[in-house]
């Protein structure tokens, strides 16, 4: 039963989500009292959640309403195996599992927050018709942007978009028994038109003659729109000769890629709220059900010891290594806007060619700064050269971001070194197992790499041009030097 309105809790959550919820239950399971405020009652979430299987948590895995091993990508004519596990999540199943794990110490109370103010040790959080709740500690988790911590976005917001329907089909408009993540073929736009606006064909047979089918923009500033990219999707359909029939269902997303990772502040924020949403494949439920349990531990354990329980949710969220991690997605983030719409399908070929566990790595939420930035310069290395100038005109002129992060990394590995000295290991990165990974992660001399990119990416300061980069530079002459660079850096010189 809800608490009474006066009732004070330990912790209020602004938000009904799932990510929201996953951090509501996970503090009700340690025995904390938590109020989730929610504009509507407990109902199953609207978006379809799709995620990689083996990120999902074992509890979260019996939530899945279908799992694919035919997962695929299409950068050109030919499919590419990803060889790795897709699920959709069944969303009124994921409810009823997160609802179960709060238990009774979880009050769900339907309300619009307007407002949280802190008065002594507890905090005043008002609602739209006058209500107002205290509680001991507040969490934003109200979505992409923030309530209460409003998320700021350099340059404005980068958005993800797609429309998508759910219909049968008298034939099939993807493989059957498949799941296409994402598939760049557009012979039915000409050149220009996906220059311009690029967008992929997100597919999963659900069975019999039954597909969800969506158009997706990967990330544009400005975002085409929904009238676009319903008819973006209408026109595959048509070219490749299957109209819907039966349409169920149609859905429209479009979200923020390019959050920073947030200010600490007296308010905790979590799921998209706290800057989770992944820069480079907008996922980010999955990684929010990881992260749940250590937020609420460093929560719970704040509260019984009278500590800083905001900080301690932020610590536990937001490590350094992580907050570095970001700087080197935005600067992935940043090339892949300056890409040219249709050289994308030649990027994410190059990016599928990584080993496995490498480009599993990149879109995982937690891998390490130095890892990412070694594989996004493979990917830099392998892609062609129509490629890589862009990329390079992006590295360069967002130089600061990855030196940011790279000297993050340093002292961060400086740090270890003292730490847990320890000699440095052999370099083996195709034959390494999981633990061999993590001990590299902390302990690898390949961080001494940092001074051959600085010297890359000479150029990006002071004045400069449209591009980025200086106009006395010769820009032949800096691509070839990032070339060489970039070979010494990856082991592909050697």
């Amino acid at each position: 039963m809800p608490a009474a309105p006066t009732t004070t809790t330990d912790v209020l959550v602004v938000g009904g989500g799932p990510s929201g919820l996953a951090l509501a239950a996970e503090l009700a399971r340690r025995d904390l009292s938590v109020r989730v405020v929610a504009p509507h009652p407990p109902q199953p979430f609207a978006p379809t959640y799709g995620a990689w299987f083996d990120e999902l948590p074992a509890w979260a895995q019996v939530c899945a309403a279908q799992v694919w091993t035919d997962v695929r990508v299409y950068t050109g004519s030919r499919p590419t195996p990803l060889m790795r596990p897709y699920a959709l999540l069944d969303n009124a199943r994921l409810l009823a599992a997160l609802l179960e794990r709060g238990g009774e110490g979880l009050c769900w109370t339907q309300g619009r927050v307007t407002g949280a103010h802190q008065r002594g040790a507890l905090w005043h959080v008002q609602g739209n018709v006058g209500e107002e709740w205290t509680a001991r500690l507040v969490v934003d988790a109200s979505g992409h942007g923030g309530l209460l911590l409003p998320t700021p976005f350099a340059g404005g917001a980068a958005l993800q978009t797609a429309y998508g329907i759910v219909a049968r089909f008298k034939q099939a408009p993807s493989p059957p028994g498949a799941m296409v993540w994402m598939d760049y073929r557009a012979p039915h736009l000409n050149t220009a038109e996906v220059r311009a606006e690029p967008t992929f064909l997100y597919a999963m047979h659900l069975g019999a003659d039954r597909y969800f089918v969506q158009e997706t923009s990967l990330i544009a500033r400005p975002a085409p729109s929904r009238d676009v990219m319903a008819a973006r999707l209408h026109a595959r359909l048509e070219a490749l000769g299957t109209p819907p029939h039966d349409a169920e269902s149609d859905e429209w997303v479009a979200f923020p890629m390019n959050a920073p990772a947030p200010v600490p502040g007296p308010v905790l924020a979590f799921g998209a709220a706290a800057g989770l949403v992944h820069p480079i494949s907008g996922f980010q439920v999955a990684g929010a059900l990881n992260d749940a349990p250590r937020v609420a531990a460093a929560v719970s354990v704040a509260l019984l010891t009278g500590q800083d329980a905001a900080a301690a949710g932020w610590d536990a969220l937001w490590p350094p290594e992580r907050r570095a991690a970001r700087e080197v997605h935005l600067l992935d983030l940043g090339a892949l806007l300056e890409l040219p719409g249709d050289r994308l399908g030649d990027f994410f070929a190059a990016f599928f060619r990584l080993p496995a566990a490498e480009w599993h790595a990149f879109l995982a939420p937690h891998t390490g700064v130095r890892r990412l930035a070694r594989n996004m310069l493979r990917v830099f290395v392998h892609a062609p050269g129509a490629v890589r100038l862009p990329l390079a005109r992006a590295a360069l002129k967002h130089s600061g971001v990855s030196l940011r992060a790279l000297r993050e990394a340093a002292r961060m590995k400086e740090s270890a070194r003292i730490s847990h000295p320890s000699a440095a290991p052999a370099r083996h990165p195709e034959a390494m197992t999981q633990s061999d990974d993590t001990r590299r992660e902390a302990n690898s001399g390949d961080i001494d790499q940092q001074e051959v990119i600085e010297e890359g990416m000479q150029g990006a300061t002071g004045n400069v041009d449209a591009d980025g980069l200086d106009p006395d530079v010769n820009r032949q002459k800096k691509l070839e030097e990032l070339r060489e660079n970039i070979a010494e850096i990856s082991g592909e010189g050697r």
